[in-house]
């Protein structure tokens, strides 16, 4: 028997890949009578950039004028994905309900998702990658191959197709 999927976590890194899946997501949801949760995870500036900051900050205050810009980031990206939420919930605005929560994390990619999807009780992940051309079938993206190398429950890989009518960029800004 088939457990049942009640929560379903959906990360992207707002490539035009990761809005084709979420429309992956939003299906399996619907066809499960489940929640989604959306993850985007900014990803952590390189241990040697960020200690050479630490060490010659370009201005006087830097740990301080990076927090708020890094907030500030954090609460435009969670608005551009509540408006492609909505965008795509045009036509059906009971599909909102399936959305359980938005969130935009700092840190190492992989890492984030595993543990988002372990404190969710996540029952799927569903995630796009970058493979394309030659290398499509030997290579899924690092982010994704670092998730199915760890992961314990099942994930929804999906490839992007040589068209799409969806994409983050075109969302109106907030």
């Amino acid at each position: 028997m088939i457990p049942k999927i009640n929560h379903i976590l959906y990360a992207t890194d707002l490539s035009e890949n990761s809005a084709y899946t979420f429309r992956y997501a939003i299906n399996s949801a619907e066809k499960h009578d489940a929640k989604i949760h959306i993850l985007h995870v900014q990803d952590r500036i390189p241990a040697s950039l960020e200690a050479l900051l630490k060490t010659n900050p370009p201005t006087e205050n830097w740990e301080a004028y990076d927090q708020n810009k890094n907030e500030q980031m954090k609460k435009y990206i969670h608005k551009r994905l509540e408006a492609f939420c909505q965008r795509e919930f045009k036509y059906y605005p009971t599909f909102m309900n399936r959305i359980a929560s938005i969130e935009v994390v700092d840190g190492d990619p992989a890492g984030e998702i595993l543990q988002k999807a372990d404190d969710l009780k996540a029952d799927l992940v569903v995630m796009g990658t970058h493979g394309k051309g030659l290398l499509a079938h030997a290579f899924l993206g690092s982010v994704a191959e670092k998730v199915l190398n760890r992961i314990k429950i099942p994930v929804f890989i999906i490839p992007l197709p040589e068209k799409t009518d969806i994409s983050f960029s075109d969302v109106q800004k907030p």
